[in-house]
């Protein structure tokens, strides 16, 4: 697997314990509606959050969460709303970012931005 794939499968596995830390629970995976995926979509009170996960291991040219693009951003929300489709979910929904910055393999920053576009 070519590194910058592990880098952000890995991305994805620490996303998912920091916020399981932070009391939500996850819900689905690497969520797919045709081309668009969601990589984590969890539940917390009344919210489901549709998650975005971005890492970089340096920020030479800014940090991770300024590559969620608006076409990345039209893809999640299209998946999102088949997933309330499916679902029937009648409740709240949010779209995050948790951005992951690997300063070495061991040391990273994590930044979890709410509610981050619509």
């Amino acid at each position: 697997m070519a590194k910058h794939l592990e880098t952000g499968k890995k991305a994805e596995i620490l996303a998912g314990i920091f916020l399981e830390e932070k009391g939500y629970e996850i819900i689905a995976r690497n969520y797919r509606y045709g081309r668009a995926e969601i990589d984590l979509i969890v539940k917390k009170g009344i919210f489901v959050v549709f998650v975005e996960v971005k890492s970089l291991t340096n920020t030479k040219f800014g940090n991770p969460e300024i590559s969620v693009t608006k076409n990345k951003v039209k893809l999640v929300t299209k998946a999102a709303g088949n997933f309330v489709y499916s679902t029937n979910w009648q409740q709240q929904i949010r779209f995050d970012i948790v951005s992951i910055v690997f300063k070495t393999e061991e040391d990273f920053e994590i930044t979890h931005f709410e509610d981050a576009f619509y």
